[in-house]
C-alpha cells in the first residue's frame, strides 16, 4: 500500500517532504491501525534490489537515497516520467542507460521529432525530450497519456492526424532544466513528474569522490573497483539463486535420485560460499576506505554548500544559471591551485580556502556590482549555519521585523520594534537590552546620532556580549565576517576570462548601459598574437540567423573566434544556436564563441549553465574603480610619454574618471541625468594627455596648456556626453579643481579631499614610469568613501544606502527556504496558519450597505454620499483579505506570493486593493478605523443637514420679513 502511494505521489516532492510523507504520515497511521508493516521500513528494499542499485551507479546515478528513489520512480511508475531536472543528472544516467537500446534524443523544437517519435513507438526504442520547459506539445498527449487502443498482438496509438503501431518496449523520457517549472494539472495527470534536483548531502558524496580522486587516486580507483566487484558477486549470487530454484521446480520424482540436480546443487552452494566470503571480504574493506574518505569530507562539505549558493542566485536574477558541470571545473582548479601539505587539516583548509576564493571570484565574475554584497553576505551567512555560529531563528529576526510602540521619538519604528524582538527571542544577551534604553536613553542617542555607529563602541558593554552576528542582529547593517576580500570583487581580466574558456563553453557577456567589450577582445587577440582576421563578428538582428550559423561551423573548423553581439534581439534563435553547440564534435583547440546580451528572463538557460558569464560594469567604490583603472592599463603605460608629469596626470585623469562614474549611485544627487562613462573615455583621454605632453616636449615649451587640456577632457570627451546645463557644469567645475599648475605645488600639497579620517591626494612615488606604487597607494585607500569626496552634503548617501538595503532585504527574503521547520518547533506552514488566524480575527465584519442605505432614507447629503463611495472601495480590502487568508495554502502564484508576505513581511504587500504599502500587522489594525469613521460620519451628516434645514429657515423668516 505504501509502495502503491509512493510510486503514485511522491515524484515530485523534496527529500525532506518525502521522508516525512512516507515516514510520519503513512508508516505512522498504518502502525496506528496495527497493519502488519516491516520495520525499520525503506522502500528500497520493496521496490528493487541491490544488483539493480549497483547497476544503476555504474551507469552514472548518484548512490544517495533521493537518487535511487527518483530511479524506482523513472524505472516502476506505470507513467512515463518528466525529470525535473537543472543539475542534468537524470538526463546523463538516461543517456548512458538507454544508449544500447538505440535511445532517440529530440526537442519539441526540431522539425522532425514526431517522425522520430514515431520510428520509436513502432520499433520500440526509447524517447527522450530535451529542454522541456511548461508548454509540452499537445500533439503527444495520447502518447504520454498512454492511451493504447487495440488487443493484444496489435495495439495502436494515436500521434498527431495518424495511428501507429505500439510496441510495448518503447519508453518515453521528458527533461526539463528548470528548477521550479509551474506545469498544469493535466501535465501531473499524463506524467509522473519526478524531482532530480540534487540535494546537499548527494552533491557532498559526489564531491566527496572527486577530491579522493584527486588526493589519493589509488583508493578511489580500488573503491570503484570494490563497486563493480561487488555488484557483480550480488548479481552472480542473485543468479543462482534463481537457477537453484529453477532446478527445484522443474526437477520431477525423487530429488536425491536426480544426480544431475544434486551436482547442481553441490556447485551452487559452493559457489554461493565463495561469493557470500566475496562480499563480506569487500563490505568489511569498504568499511576501511570509507573511513579514510571521510578524513575529506569537510572540503566536499563546503564545496556543496558554495554550489547551492551559486544556485540560489538565479532567484536574485535569471540570468545568473550554473550548471553542476561548469562547478565541478571551478572545483578542480581549487584542488589544483591549493597548496599542498602532508598534514591532512591543514591540507582541507588549504582547499576550503582556495575553493570559498575561487567560487566567489567566479561568481562576481558575472553578478551585477550591486549585487556582489549579497552574493558575499550568502556565502558567510551559509558556512556560519553549517558551523553552528548562527541559528535560523537569528537569521530569520535579522531578516523580520515586528510591530512594537517605541518609547522616544529618536528612535526609528523599526529599530525599536527589532529591540523588543531581540529582548523576547534572544534574552540570555539582549534581555535588559529595554530596560537599559530606557534608563539610559541619552548615552545610547549619542551612539545613534553618531554619522558611523558601526565602528563605534557599543553603549553599555555590549561589545563584549555579543558574536559578530549578534552585532550585525543590533545594528540591522550588512557586513562581512570572512575578511575584506571577500567584498573586494576581482577585476575583470580578458586574460583570465580566455584562460577559463574552452571551445566548448561560450563566453557570455551580460551588459550594463555603455558597455561593448568588442574593443577588449581584439586587444585581447593582440596580447596572444591571434590574427585579427580570425575574428568575426555579427550583429544579431533579423534576418541573420543563417548567416549566424554559417560563420559559427566556420569558425568551429577552423578556429576563428566569433562574436554574435546582441543577442537578447533573437532570443528565439538562441535554442537553435543550443542545439548546435550540442552537437560540436571535435571543435578547433582555437575556437571560442563570444556572446553578448542584455539580461533578459527568456535566454535559455541550456547556454547560461554551460557558459562562462562576464559582467562588463565599472566596480563600485572609489577605490575598486581606481585599482580596475589601473589593473587595465598596460604595463608600460605609464612609459609611453616622455614628459615627466605624465604619470602624475594619468592618476588626475584616473580620480576624475572614478568620481563621475561614482555620482551616478547618488541618482538626482549625482547627475541630472545618468551618463554612461566608461574606460574609453578614460583611454581616450589618455591618448589626449599622450599627445599633448608629448608635443611639449618635442617643442621645449615648459608650460602645460591647461585651457586645452580641460575642453578636451571636460567639455569634449566627457562633457560630450553631458546634455543638461547644470551637468556640464559640475564637469567643469571638477576640471578646474582638479587640472592647474597647483597640483605640483610642493609648499602647498595638493588634495583631493582630505578631513580627520581620510585624505585623497597624488602619491609621491620613487619610479613614476611603473604603476606598482600607484596600486599600493590605491589599496591604501579605504574601501567606502564618503559623498563629500565628490563634493555632495554628506546626506546625499541615505537615498543610496536606503535603496540598496532594501534591494538586498528583498532579496535576502527570496533567497530564504520556504519549507521546513525551524529548532522552536514551529514550521513556516503553522507559522503562516497563526497569523492568518489572527488576520480573520481581526478584520471586522463586512457593513451590509442596503441596511445602510434603507437607514438614510431618501433624503441622502452629498456628506452621506460621499461616506457611501468610502465604504463601498475600502471594504474592498476586507474581502479581499479575508479570500486570501483563507487560502493560507499556496494554490496560485498570488496566493504563493501573500503566503511569503506573512512568512517574511516584505516592504511591500500584494493586496491589490491598498493603494499604498504597508505591512500584515499596520494593515489589519487600520481596517477597524472604517467601522468608528463611519459612525463619525453619519453624525456629521445629521449635523450637516440640521444646521442646513436652519438655515434655511432664517434664510426664508428673513426674506419675509
Amino acid at each position: 500500500m505504501v509502495a502503491a502511494a509512493f510510486l503514485s505521489y511522491v515524484g515530485a516532492f523534496s527529500h525532506e517532504f518525502r521522508r516525512e510523507l512516507l515516514q510520519e504520515v503513512w508508516v505512522k497511521d498504518l502502525l496506528e491501525r496495527e497493519v502488519p508493516l516491516s520495520q525499520p521500513y525503506r522502500i528500497e528494499e520493496l521496490l528493487t534490489t541491490d544488483v539493480e542499485i549497483s547497476k544503476w551507479s555504474s551507469e552514472g546515478l548518484p548512490p544517495d537515497e533521493l537518487s535511487i528513489q527518483n530511479g524506482i520512480l523513472t524505472l516502476g511508475a506505470s507513467r512515463f516520467p518528466l525529470c525535473i531536472d537543472p543539475q542534468q543528472q537524470a538526463l546523463n544516467w538516461i543517456k548512458k542507460k538507454e544508449a544500447k537500446h538505440n535511445l532517440k534524443c529530440c526537442t519539441f523544437n526540431d522539425d522532425d521529432f514526431l517522425k522520430q517519435l514515431e520510428m520509436s513507438i513502432k520499433y520500440g526504442f526509447p524517447f527522450l525530450f530535451t529542454d522541456v520547459d511548461e508548454y509540452i506539445d499537445p500533439v503527444i498527449d495520447n502518447v504520454l497519456g498512454k492511451n493504447i487502443k487495440g488487443s493484444v498482438g496489435r495495439e495502436t496509438v494515436t500521434l498527431g492526424d495518424k495511428e501507429v503501431e505500439y510496441d510495448k518496449n518503447f519508453r518515453l523520457y521528458l527533461n526539463t532544466k528548470l528548477a521550479n517549472p509551474k506545469l498544469g494539472p493535466n501535465v501531473f495527470g499524463k506524467a509522473m513528474v519526478i524531482n532530480y534536483t540534487v540535494t546537499l548531502m548527494g552533491l557532498e558524496d559526489q564531491l566527496l569522490s572527486v577530491i579522493v580522486g584527486y588526493e589519493r587516486r589509488e583508493l578511489e580507483e580500488q573503491r570503484e573497483s570494490l563497486i563493480q566487484e561487488t555488484s557483480s558477486n550480488k548479481k552472480l549470487l542473485y543468479d543462482l539463486e534463481d537457477s537453484l530454484l529453477r532446478e527445484l521446480a522443474q526437477s520431477k520424482g525423487n530429488m536425491l535420485d536426480n544426480e544431475d540436480l544434486v551436482h547442481t546443487l553441490e556447485s551452487t552452494k559452493s559457489k554461493a560460499t565463495e561469493v557470500t566470503y566475496k562480499l563480506d571480504l569487500a563490505s568489511r574493506t569498504a568499511v576501511d576506505i570509507e573511513k579514510t574518505r571521510d578524513g575529506y569530507r569537510p572540503a566536499a562539505m563546503r564545496g556543496a554548500i558554495l554550489f547551492f549558493v551559486l544556485a540560489d542566485m538565479s532567484v536574485v536574477n535569471s540570468m545568473y544559471q550554473y550548471s553542476l558541470e561548469a562547478f565541478l571545473e571551478v572545483f578542480v582548479h581549487s584542488l589544483k591551485r591549493s597548496l599542498p601539505d602532508t598534514i591532512l587539516r591543514k591540507r582541507l583548509n588549504n582547499i576550503m580556502e582556495a575553493l570559498t576564493l575561487n567560487v566567489y571570484n567566479y561568481g562576481c565574475t558575472g553578478i551585477f556590482e550591486k549585487e556582489k554584497l549579497l552574493f558575499s553576505f550568502q556565502i558567510t551567512i551559509k558556512m556560519e549555519q553549517h558551523q553552528g555560529h548562527i541559528t535560523q531563528e537569528e537569521l530569520n529576526f535579522f531578516i523580520k521585523s515586528s510591530e512594537h510602540k517605541k518609547p522616544f521619538a529618536w528612535i526609528p519604528d523599526s529599530g525599536w520594534e527589532d529591540c523588543v524582538r531581540l529582548a523576547a527571542e534572544f534574552p540570555d544577551c539582549f534581555g535588559s537590552l529595554l530596560t537599559e534604553i530606557d534608563n539610559n536613553h541619552d548615552v545610547w542617542k549619542e551612539w545613534f546620532d553618531d554619522d558611523m555607529p558601526e565602528s563605534q563602541p557599543f553603549p553599555m558593554g555590549y561589545d563584549e556580549r555579543m558574536s559578530s552576528f549578534q552585532k550585525l542582529m543590533l545594528l540591522r547593517y550588512v557586513s562581512t565576517i570572512m575578511g575584506e576580500r571577500y567584498v573586494t570583487p576581482p577585476i575583470l581580466s580578458f586574460d583570465n576570462i580566455f584562460e577559463q574558456s574552452s571551445p566548448t563553453s561560450p563566453i557570455v557577456f551580460i551588459l550594463s548601459p555603455g558597455s561593448d567589450p568588442a574593443g577588449d577582445l581584439i586587444k585581447l587577440a593582440e596580447r596572444l598574437d591571434f590574427s585579427c582576421s580570425k575574428i568575426k563578428f555579427l550583429s544579431m538582428g533579423q534576418g541573420q540567423e543563417e548567416t549566424a550559423i554559417h560563420l559559427l561551423h566556420t569558425a568551429v573548423s577552423r578556429g576563428q573566434w566569433l562574436m554574435l553581439q546582441n543577442c537578447h534581439l533573437l532570443v528565439r534563435w538562441l535554442r537553435d544556436l543550443e542545439k548546435n553547440l550540442e552537437h560540436l564534435q571535435k571543435p578547433h583547440p582555437d575556437f571560442r564563441l563570444w556572446i553578448t546580451t542584455e539580461p533578459t528572463s527568456s535566454f535559455p538557460i541550456g547556454i547560461l549553465q554551460r557558459s562562462l558569464k562576464v559582467v562588463t560594469e565599472p566596480p563600485n567604490g572609489l577605490r575598486l574603480n581606481l585599482r580596475s583603472t589601473y589593473l587595465k592599463l598596460p604595463v608600460n603605460a605609464l612609459a609611453e610619454c616622455e614628459h615627466p608629469n605624465f604619470p602624475t596626470l594619468v592618476f588626475v585623469l584616473a580620480f576624475f574618471h572614478a568620481v563621475v562614474q561614482e555620482r551616478r549611485k547618488y541618482g538626482k544627487v549625482g547627475w541630472n541625468i545618468s551618463y554612461d562613462f566608461n574606460d574609453s573615455d578614460f583611454n581616450t583621454c589618455m591618448t589626449i594627455l599622450n599627445t599633448y605632453l608629448d608635443r611639449m616636449v618635442e617643442q621645449r615649451d615648459p608650460k602645460i596648456p591647461w585651457n586645452t587640456l580641460k575642453y578636451l577632457i571636460g567639455e569634449v570627451m566627457y562633457g560630450g556626453r553631458a546634455i543638461d546645463d547644470f551637468d556640464r557644469r559640475i564637469l567643469r567645475t571638477y576640471m578646474d579643481e582638479y587640472m592647474g599648475d597647483f597640483i605640483f605645488d610642493s609648499f602647498q600639497p595638493f588634495h583631493f579631499y582630505h578631513d580627520d579620517t581620510v585624505d585623497y591626494y597624488i602619491p609621491i612615488v620613487d619610479t613614476p614610469k611603473a604603476k606598482d606604487e600607484y596600486l599600493a597607494y590605491i589599496e591604501s585607500l579605504p574601501l567606502a568613501n564618503k559623498p563629500d569626496v565628490f563634493g555632495l552634503n554628506p546626506n546625499a548617501e541615505i537615498g543610496y544606502y536606503t535603496l540598496a538595503a532594501k534591494t538586498i532585504w528583498e532579496h535576502l527574503i527570496e533567497l530564504q527556504p520556504q519549507t521546513g521547520g525551524s529548532t522552536t518547533g514551529v514550521s513556516r506552514e503553522e507559522h503562516i496558519a497563526q497569523i492568518a488566524s489572527d488576520v480573520m480575527e481581526k478584520l471586522p465584519q463586512e457593513f451590509d450597505l442596503t441596511k445602510v442605505k434603507r437607514a438614510l432614507g431618501l433624503d441622502v447629503s452629498p456628506t452621506t454620499i460621499v461616506m457611501l463611495q468610502e465604504q463601498t472601495r475600502w471594504w474592498t480590502i476586507p474581502q479581499s483579505q479575508r479570500a486570501d487568508t483563507m487560502r493560507a495554502i499556496p494554490k496560485s502564484q498570488r496566493v504563493d506570493s501573500m503566503a511569503g508576505d506573512i512568512s517574511f513581511p516584505r516592504s511591500k504587500i500584494r493586496w491589490r486593493a491598498i493603494p499604498h504599502s504597508l505591512r500584515v500587522n499596520t494593515i489589519v489594525g487600520d481596517i477597524s478605523i472604517p467601522k468608528t469613521q463611519q459612525m463619525r460620519w453619519r453624525m456629521i451628516s445629521k449635523f450637516l443637514r440640521a444646521n442646513t434645514m436652519t438655515n434655511g429657515i432664517s434664510a426664508q423668516t428673513k426674506h419675509k420679513g
